[in-house]
């Protein structure tokens, strides 16, 4: 190996991805920064391989719900069932046979929000095809939480341009056009859910970034329309917008107090308009 200065050891590791014979003579190397270097690389080696294992795992789990070869199969997945505000957002995904791109792809939930964002660019770019429904907070009042998932899981199918040969869905069994089947942690087994999972989440990121600007009070986009404490707080100030989903608890119940004009309700809400 040419280069010496452990600068120059240290810049040609991270441009190299495989053990060579110039790596393992480093390990005579007595130099302290020389050695620091090389354990950083093993490291990195060390989750590169698990990455790869995992791609190759998710893969091979989609793979066996294909009846022939060049069957179609897509992942759905959705973000948004626990939140007391703003909708539901379900995705479809069908991945090419080589993703290679997504090596490290996981459950969203599992990767930071840079790294779910570069994802998501990723797989719009490659997917064969994808889509993404959209289930408002007053659908999900009408029919409950669990039938708008599913229903928008089904819309999410009938909206792909191209259609798949086999659905798999992430803990949801689906009434479609084509064969299905319901996956317990489907965005932790298999690629194109977890696909799914990610355009699903980054969606609705982007759609609660909205509306805190139009509700800042409510900080969505620091809760994404979960009952944290601060959101909690700004629903008893304030009261529910019309993003809010009414027939869940504590707004369910706040709402049964305003109809009965409780005096221990919060006089402020009594005030607040339901409707934008």
């Amino acid at each position: 190996m040419a280069v010496k200065t452990v600068k120059e050891i240290s810049n040609a590791l991270k441009k190299t991805l495989e053990m060579t014979p110039w790596i393992e003579e480093l390990a005579a190397d007595e130099r302290a920064g020389v050695q620091t270097a090389l354990k950083r690389w093993h490291r990195e080696n060390e989750k590169r391989k698990r990455k790869l294992i995992a791609y190759e795992e998710k893969k091979s789990f989609d793979k066996q719900f294909k009846r022939f070869a060049g069957d179609l199969v897509a992942g759905i997945d959705e973000a948004g069932r626990g939140p007391l505000a703003g909708p539901v957002v379900c995705a479809a995904v069908i991945l090419p046979e080589d993703a290679q791109e997504l090596i490290g792809l996981d459950d969203s939930k599992k990767i930071s929000k840079s790294e779910r964002e570069r994802y998501a660019a990723i797989i719009r770019d490659i997917a064969v095809s994808y889509a993404v429904h959209i289930q408002s907070a007053r659908r999900i009042d009408e029919l409950n939480i669990y039938a708008a998932t599913r229903e928008s899981m089904e819309r999410t199918v009938e909206q792909l341009p191209i259609k798949p040969d086999i659905v798999i869905a992430d803990a949801m069994q689906l009434t479609v056009s084509c064969p299905s089947e319901a996956i317990i942690k489907g965005d932790a087994q298999s690629l194109a859910i977890a696909a799914a999972s990610i355009l699903a989440k980054t969606t609705r990121d982007h759609l609660m970034d909205e509306l805190d600007n139009e509700y800042p009070m409510y900080k969505f986009k620091n809760n994404a329309g979960y009952g944290t404490a601060d959101h909690l707080e700004a629903l008893y100030m304030h009261g529910p917008c019309e993003h809010h989903r009414k027939t869940f608890e504590p707004i369910k119940s706040m709402l049964k107090r305003r109809e009965a004009d409780e005096p221990s309700f919060n006089s402020e809400f009594d005030n607040y308009p339901i409707n934008k």
